[in-house]
């Protein structure tokens, strides 16, 4: 909907005209790694099998599995 190379409308313009943030315009998702997908998977994986880790625990469980990852990475 939106012609970077309008003529007569600048694109900030265009935005407002249909409600959307220039950010969101402009955004580009950022694509995983392989590394993150699979660290990704077990956990799943571990949550399907244990609901009630947290990420404490699951921390220490992808530890003890050899992944060098710290609370914060599991928790996001």
């Amino acid at each position: 909907m939106i012609r970077p190379g309008h003529p007569a409308l600048s694109v900030a313009r265009q935005c407002a005209l249909i409600g959307l943030n220039r950010s969101s315009f402009y955004y580009r998702p950022v694509n995983d790694n392989a590394s993150d997908l699979a660290l990704m998977e077990l956990i799943d994986r571990q949550f399907l099998e244990t609901p009630c880790y947290g990420s404490r625990r699951m921390t220490a469980v992808l530890r003890r599995a050899g992944h060098a990852v710290n609370r914060k990475r599991v928790r996001r």
